[in-house]
């Protein structure tokens, strides 16, 4: 994956990357990885993230081969179409009716080097709420189960977020920080391309900033507010946590921009709406179906917002004020020639933390917007702005951004 300073490309980087990989993978024993998905079907997150795994992938265009090996597979549920049976012939890794047997590999002990569960997809009931309960906190809490029993623990990945509840997710956290296994987590939205290609510079004078995101809010809210955090994580001082939070949907987003309030926005949404080539022309108010948007005050006074303007524009784009410079800065999210380039970054990203042990991003991250969204849930059911003092999570960004080149 290319690593960006500053907003400079350093492509000499990656190439020299990339060929020491080939060289390593030819050299050394591939990481034993126990794979657990909640199903496996074409186009699913297993589908296109373990798939790589299995066949290969081509971060930057430029293909590599897999550092890792799918040795075991557990499915919580079996798709009508499914895959995973199929591909287990294939490329002969078993699949276990438990957990803990893939982990084991039908034995005792723990006998893999890593777990990539992926969590997303499947058949499963949604809340009063429009949440839908996947059953992430149930399936790490059999993997720390083995690790527990076992006394030894390996890296973890999770995709997406951690769980559509707040307690759940922070006990996900807490089991890593227990058990001490490397644990990241996220979706492949902060890691693929980015037009123009922008890096908020570490320890930047932030003023505020905004996402323009789209989809359904549950699935793809998560999305926007992860493109959203990736970027102003970056802010001088670090992150520090997020004090309240408010869902405002319908007229009242329209009402709320124009207020003195929400003022700051405008020009920031011009700017995002200029970078982003799906943007349709005319009015949001008339193009976006069911808006909405996500309000953040951080514990340090720093205020942001995600709109979830579906109809008007596609993809996410973000905007935000530097101090030092005059106008708003942008960049839009998966701008690539190629197609679908956002998984070979993320499946990259999740192999040098197998490789190496260490996530090249704070999972902190992935648990401070599982908690928001979780909590913005709870604003709109109560139609009202929530206090979040739970959500005081503090990191500090990495000293480099990860991203794709187009």
């Amino acid at each position: 994956m290319e690593l960006r300073q500053s907003g400079r490309l350093s492509r000499r980087t990656f190439l020299s990357a990339t060929g020491a990989t080939l060289v390593a993978s030819a050299q050394t024993p591939k990481k034993r990885v126990a794979a657990i998905v909640t199903e496996y079907r074409e186009q699913s997150h297993a589908d296109v993230i373990i798939g790589r795994l299995l066949d290969g992938y081509a971060p930057n265009g430029r293909p590599v081969e897999p550092r890792s090996q799918i040795v075991s597979m557990f499915t919580d549920q079996i798709a009508v179409e499914d895959m995973s049976r199929p591909l287990s012939r294939k490329h002969g890794f078993p699949i276990f009716p438990t957990i803990r047997e893939a982990m084991t590999l039908g034995g005792d002990d723990l006998a893999v080097d890593a777990v990539l569960f992926v969590g997303e997809h499947g058949r499963y009931p949604f809340n009063r709420r429009g949440q839908k309960l996947y059953p992430r906190h149930r399936i790490i809490k059999r993997i720390a189960e083995v690790f527990r029993e076992t006394g030894k623990s390996v890296p973890v990945f999770c995709d997406k977020h951690l769980s559509y509840s707040w307690r759940q997710a922070k006990q996900m956290y807490d089991w890593s920080r227990e058990l001490g296994f490397p644990f990241m987590a996220g979706s492949s939205i902060p890691v693929t391309t980015r037009e123009p290609p922008l890096e908020i510079p570490l320890d930047s004078e932030l003023e505020n900033a905004l996402v323009v995101g789209y989809g359904q809010f549950d699935a793809y809210g998560f999305h926007t507010l992860e493109s959203l955090q990736c970027m102003v994580e970056r802010r001088r001082g670090g992150e520090t946590g997020i004090r309240a939070v408010e869902w405002i949907e319908g007229d009242d987003v329209w009402k709320w921009r124009d207020s003195p309030q929400g003022q700051w926005t405008r020009p920031l949404l011009q700017r995002a709406f200029a970078t982003n080539p799906t943007t349709k022309p005319g009015r949001p108010e008339d193009n976006a179906r069911e808006p909405a948007v996500f309000r953040l005050e951080y514990n340090d006074g720093f205020s942001a917002v995600a709109y979830m303007l579906s109809g008007h524009a596609a993809g996410w784009t973000f905007a935000g004020k530097l101090k030092e410079r005059l106008e708003p800065v942008s960049t839009y999210f998966g701008a690539a020639a190629r197609h679908a380039p956002h998984f070979d970054g993320l499946v990259h990203c999740i192999e040098e933390m197998f490789v190496t042990g260490k996530p090249l991003y704070p999972v902190e991250r992935t648990l401070l917007t599982t908690g928001a969204l979780a909590l913005l849930f709870e604003s709109r059911a109560q139609r009202k702005p929530v206090a979040t003092p739970e959500l005081a999570v503090r990191y500090r960004a990495p000293n480099n951004a990860y991203f794709l080149g187009a």
